[in-house]
């Protein structure tokens, strides 16, 4: 009755099922996987949030690197903003997604050392993004400035391409190394984003918080495949077994006669 399993279409069909369930096991695994990355990364950033602020001279120095379990820490910087050297950062996006720049101020501590801080986004002036644009200007004289420590960016982490040859005063990127050698001054490794003191007028727009990845969606993708996976050989054995009933009724059915002619003598 199951003699047609050995048939090329049969074979075919089993060997694709044979690959087709390890394949749906290990995405299951990997889905499993990134649900794990992005539940302990909101974890890491859940704490750093709700994290007392400390001075910011605690957790980072001039060439140091921001660690997973710093980003996001708030701390706290008292100095004095330097707005003739600050540097617009290119192609940065609003909260409803309208292309301008993150403003990245200098801020000078009371031993000379230099905290860089993104004081937020403003829209490019004109059509294009070549001209420097008309900067919000920040509080004057000395005061404490409080926001979210960031690691320096790189291509890798932030899929932005460091272009050479840009306008005078805009940078891809924000790298600390960098601003050293540009300003000539000791700067702290990584950079903040300012959340206080609020800006007047609501510019420079305020950098949202970080949310949540959604974490539940690659549980659930997880679970999906490895029910495709179950699927796969119970539809397998339902395709068998539906074949090989096809079969038997067609060889239990009568063969067909023709008509037997029959002669009527000649008077």
């Amino acid at each position: 009755m199951y003699r047609f399993l050995l048939s090329r279409q049969w074979v075919i069909l089993t060997l694709i099922a044979l690959l087709l369930i390890p394949t749906m096991i290990e995405l299951g695994f990997w889905q499993m996987h990134r649900y794990e990355e992005r539940r302990a990364r909101n974890d890491l950033v859940a704490a750093a949030l709700e994290a007392k602020p400390v001075p910011v001279e605690r957790l980072t120095s001039p060439g140091h690197t921001v660690t997973t379990g710093q980003r996001y820490r708030t701390v706290t910087a008292v100095g004095r903003f330097d707005p003739d050297r600050e540097v617009v950062v290119r192609r940065r996006v609003s909260s409803d997604d309208k292309v301008g720049f993150h403003v990245l101020t200098p801020f000078v501590l009371a031993d000379g050392r230099v905290l860089l801080v993104n004081r937020g986004w403003i829209p490019a002036d004109g059509p294009s993004q070549t001209a420097f644009p008309k900067i919000p200007a920040p509080p004057a004289g000395r005061l404490t400035v409080t926001g979210r420590l960031m690691p320096d960016e790189t291509t890798e982490a932030s899929g932005i391409k460091n272009l050479e040859g840009l306008p005078e005063r805009q940078v891809m990127l924000i790298d600390s190394a960098r601003e050293a050698k540009r300003l000539d001054a000791r700067v702290l490794g990584g950079y903040i984003v300012q959340t206080a003191p609020e800006p007047k007028g609501d510019s420079p727009e305020p950098i949202g918080a970080p949310g949540d990845e959604n974490a539940a969606l690659n549980y659930a993708y997880a679970l999906q495949w490895w029910l495709f996976a179950a699927g796969v050989p119970l539809g397998w054995f339902i395709l068998a077994r539906r074949e090989a009933r096809e079969r038997a009724s067609d060889a239990s059915e009568p063969a067909e006669t023709d008509p037997v002619a029959v002669t009527t003598p000649a008077p």
